[in-house]
Formats: structure tokens, C-alpha cells, sequence
């Protein structure tokens, strides 16, 4: 018995639908040879080199258009990328020697101006405040008893003033007495004269009887009393001239009343007045020769004053006296040693100088420091700028005054900066280094030299996009615009201005 099946219609279906899928259509018979199932392959080819075609075109738009703002700018400015973000830095160190109570703050801090950075210990400076005002307090003290000292030696002045004015006016005196002595022994002469005249002219008569003997008695005692009143007289004139220091009789003439000009600047008495002036008033400051005679001291004296007011001169001396100016001085002294612990009390706290960010802080509580030690850094966000080392086949185009856009690496596209040329260094990177080439030996190989270029930075906001000192920048600057701002166009920058040049200390000659 053989083992057949019949035939399934619904598979014969199948099977005659693929094929006649899959079979071409064809109006003859169908020839293997012919490339009737190439011509789908031709079209998707084509197809395909369309599209590279237009990529390609697009490719070329694209890369068109994001060349011609490089070319522009690489023809209007010089760029270089050996550039980097500077800035200052302030040491922060102590002004006064103590032990280190507390540090407020740490680093990457942000402080202003003002704000306290660290505490010392004031207790010692305190002590030495109070010291101090002591000082001043036992200076002031000398300073009224200086000028109680100066108004008892004023008094003195004025009563010695008043003496040495009434010595010369009794020397005045004693000449008036010498000049009335001598008058009146010039009366006592004629008296004796007169009673010699009458002596003689009754002797000649008591002889022949004109005259009687009581008579010529009478006469004889008158010229003996005369010429006992001539002596008296005479040696009261002496007397007188004794006590003005003059010998009996003058030198050079006979007349007793003759006395010399400057008797009264020259009298021993009014000296020794005058000596005692001085040295009082050599004690309000006043010095003077002794060669100065009492009335040009005087005057002198007189002269200090405008209106020759004698209370305004004495205020004067009362005032410059060397006793008052010494415990003056004493009092400044005590007030500036007071001052200085003031202020050293006040350096306990280390405060901030600029506004910053703390960095390198280097101390800690308990630590003991001395005057000038570094205790950490501050670091300006706002006082920051470009340096940028241009090729020196760079400088030609460059100028202060120029603008220039900052691309800054941390930034990347998002923000480009501002900037415009300040200045221009004066000398390249490898002259300014700690060790300068030696090109002395011959063995000089030409390198191109790169010279640091100073931008600021224009309209910088630290708040919104800080800079940090040593990032990376790329600077592209303007050279065609017409440069603008202090100092536009020049290379050099000029000299300090005229306050701070007057401020400075004079050159040396």
C-alpha cells in the first residue's frame, strides 16, 4: 500500500502567488541575460550621490560662514594666547608682637575693607595705655608748675625793672647834687674872697686907726669861718664825686661838675641793677650782652611790642619762657607716647585693607607673633587686569588707548570680556626674569622676545563673573579703531601728575 497524500489547494495558492510576486513582468519570454534587476540599483546610487552632494554644499555654506567672522577678525586685530588673568595682593601682617587670641576668618573668605581678620591680646597694651596717660597726667602737673615758676620770675623782672630805673634815677639825682655842690662852693669862694678883701683892707686901716681892733677882729673870724665853709664845701664836692666813682678832680679840665656822658650807663650801681635784670630775664628767654647798656636794654625791651605795651610783653615771655616751652615739650612727649600705645592697643585687631578673598592664611589661635609677620594674603577680585605677552612683531599696531574683547577659557563662549590697553611693560619676559640671558660669549641664537601688554578690564562686574588671578585669556585687539581713553595712542604713559610728584621726596642733587 503506498503511502500518498493529495495535493492542498491553499498551499498550491501560496506558492503560485510568490512567484508571481517576485516574477517580473514581461510582455515577451524572459531572457536571464538581460539587467532587468539592475535599474533599482542605478536609482538608489544616484540617490546617494545627490545627498553627498548637498551635504557637501551645506558643509561648505556653513564652514563659509563661520570662516568670514575668523578672517575678519584675524585681519583687524593681533591676538596672542600667551596672556593670563593679574591682579594685586596684600600681605596681611601684624604691626604689633603679641599672642594670637582668635582668627575670624579662613581661606577663600570674602572680606571688605575694615572687617577683622585677627585678634592679638590687648591686656599688655592696655597696661601700657594706662601708663601712658599717667605720664601725661604727671607732665601737665609740671607744665603749672612751670608756668607758676615763669609769672614769679616776671615779677621779679618787673620790680628789677623798676629798680634799675630807679638807680639810674638816682644817679640822675646825684649829678643834679654834684652840679648844686659845686655851685655852692663857687658861692663859698666869693664868700671868701670877700672876707680875704675885707681882712686885708682893715689891716691897712687898724693900723693908722681908721678901723678899730674890734673891728679887724671881726673881719680876721669872717674870712677864717669863709674859708672853713670853702673847705667844707670843697669835700662835699669830693664826696659827691666819690660816689659816682670819679676822681677829686677832673682830669681834664677844673671843673668839679664836669662828669662823663655815659656815667649813667656806666655807674656801678645802675649795673649791678641792670646785671640782676638779666639774669632774670635770662631765665624767661630774654639773653642779652653785657656790652648792651641799661638804656638800650630798655629800649630794647620796649621794642617787643608793637605798641610798647609792657603787659603784652611780658605775656609773650610768660609764654615762650624756656621753662614753660621744656615742660611743653615733656607734655608732648607724654601725649605722643600716649598716642603710640593708643594706636599699638588699636593694632591688636588685624583688620583688612582691601576688599578680597582671604588666601594662604598662615596663623591660628595660641600662635605668638611679632611685628611684620606675614599672616595670610589678600587677593583683589576688583583690582585685577590682562597681562598679555605679545611677540615683539606684534607691537607695531599696538597702542594705549586700544580696545580689545577677552576670551577668557573658564568662561569659554558664554561671556567675552571688555578691555583696553594701559600700558607696555619696559622690557620683555626673559630681561625682567630672575636670571637675564648672557649673550656676552658670542654664542647668541635670535629668538622672538615677547613683551607683557597691560589691558583693564571695562565694565568688569566681580559680583556676576569673577576672575581668578593666572586664568587663561585669550586677548584679540582692536588695531584699526581709533584708540580712546587717558593716553590714547601713545606708547609711553607721561609723568605723575604734578600732586604726586610734589609729594614725593626731592631727588637728590
Amino acid at each position: 500500500m503506498s503511502d500518498t497524500s493529495a495535493p492542498d489547494p491553499a498551499a498550491e495558492h501560496g506558492r503560485a502567488t510568490t512567484a508571481s510576486t517576485i516574477a517580473p513582468k514581461a510582455d515577451g519570454p524572459t531572457d536571464p541575460l538581460q539587467p532587468a534587476a539592475v535599474k533599482p540599483r542605478e536609482g538608489r546610487a544616484g540617490g546617494r550621490r545627490r545627498w553627498l552632494w548637498m551635504t557637501g554644499g551645506v558643509l561648505v555654506v556653513v564652514a563659509s560662514i563661520e570662516a568670514i567672522p575668523w578672517v575678519v577678525t584675524a585681519l583687524n586685530t593681533v591676538s596672542t594666547d600667551d596672556a593670563y588673568v593679574n591682579g594685586h595682593v596684600t600681605f596681611v601682617a601684624a604691626r604689633v608682637a603679641g599672642q594670637v587670641m582668635r582668627v575670624l576668618v579662613d581661606d577663600n573668605n570674602r572680606v571688605r575693607k575694615g572687617d577683622v581678620l585677627v585678634q592679638l591680646d590687648k591686656e599688655p597694651y592696655e597696661v601700657q595705655v594706662n601708663m601712658a596717660q599717667v605720664a601725661v597726667a604727671t607732665a601737665q602737673a609740671d607744665l603749672v608748675a612751670a608756668q607758676a615758676q615763669v609769672r614769679g620770675l616776671e615779677g621779679l623782672a618787673r620790680s628789677q625793672r623798676f629798680a634799675l630805673a630807679r638807680e639810674i634815677e638816682a644817679l640822675d639825682n646825684q649829678v643834679a647834687e654834684l652840679r648844686s655842690r659845686v655851685a655852692t662852693l663857687q658861692s663859698k669862694k666869693a664868700t671868701v674872697a670877700k672876707a680875704r678883701a675885707d681882712y686885708e683892707r682893715d689891716q691897712r686901716l687898724v693900723k693908722s686907726g681908721a678901723v678899730s681892733k674890734q673891728t679887724f677882729e671881726a673881719a680876721t673870724e669872717a674870712q677864717s669861718v669863709a674859708e672853713a665853709e670853702l673847705d667844707r664845701a670843697r669835700e662835699g664836692v669830693y664826696q659827691i664825686r666819690a660816689s659816682l666813682g670819679l676822681p677829686a678832680k677832673p682830669e681834664t679840665s677844673d671843673d668839679l661838675a664836669e662828669v662823663p656822658a655815659d656815667l649813667d650807663q656806666t655807674y656801678s650801681a645802675v649795673k649791678e641793677a641792670q646785671g640782676r635784670l638779666m639774669q632774670t630775664t635770662a631765665q624767661l628767654g630774654v639773653v642779652r650782652s653785657f656790652d648792651t647798656s641799661p638804656k638800650q636794654m630798655l629800649a630794647d625791651f620796649y621794642m617787643r611790642d608793637p605798641q610798647g605795651n609792657v603787659d603784652h610783653i611780658f605775656a609773650q615771655l610768660l609764654k615762650d619762657a624756656p621753662l614753660v616751652k621744656q615742660a611743653e615739650a615733656k607734655v608732648a612727649e607724654a601725649q605722643s607716647n600716649l598716642d603710640q600705645a593708643k594706636l599699638n592697643l588699636r593694632y591688636c585687631d588685624v583688620v583688612a585693607e582691601i576688599n578680597g578673598v582671604v588666601t594662604r592664611r598662615s596663623v591660628n589661635p595660641g600662635n605668638n607673633v611679632v611685628a611684620g609677620q606675614s599672616l595670610m594674603a589678600i587677593r583683589s577680585l576688583t583690582e585685577i587686569w590682562v597681562d598679555a605677552n605679545f611677540k615683539e612683531t606684534q607691537l607695531a599696531a599696538l597702542r594705549i588707548g586700544q580696545a580689545a574683547d577677552l576670551d577668557v577659557d573658564m568662561y569659554g563662549s558664554r561671556r567675552r570680556f571688555k578691555g583696553r590697553i594701559s600700558g607696555f611693560t619696559m622690557g620683555t619676559g626673559s630681561t625682567l626674569a630672575l636670571l637675564p640671558p648672557e649673550n656676552a660669549t658670542g654664542n647668541f641664537v635670535k629668538v622672538v622676545q615677547r613683551l607683557p601688554v597691560r589691558i583693564e578690564l571695562m565694565d568688569y562686574d566681580a559680583d556676576k563673573t569673577p576672575l581668578f588671578i593666572g586664568l587663561s585669556v585669550t586677548p584679540y585687539v582692536h588695531v584699526h579703531e581709533t584708540p580712546t581713553g587717558p593716553d590714547a595712542g601713545k606708547v609711553l604713559q607721561p609723568y605723575l601728575p604734578a600732586t604726586i610728584a610734589a609729594a614725593a621726596p626731592a631727588a637728590p642733587p
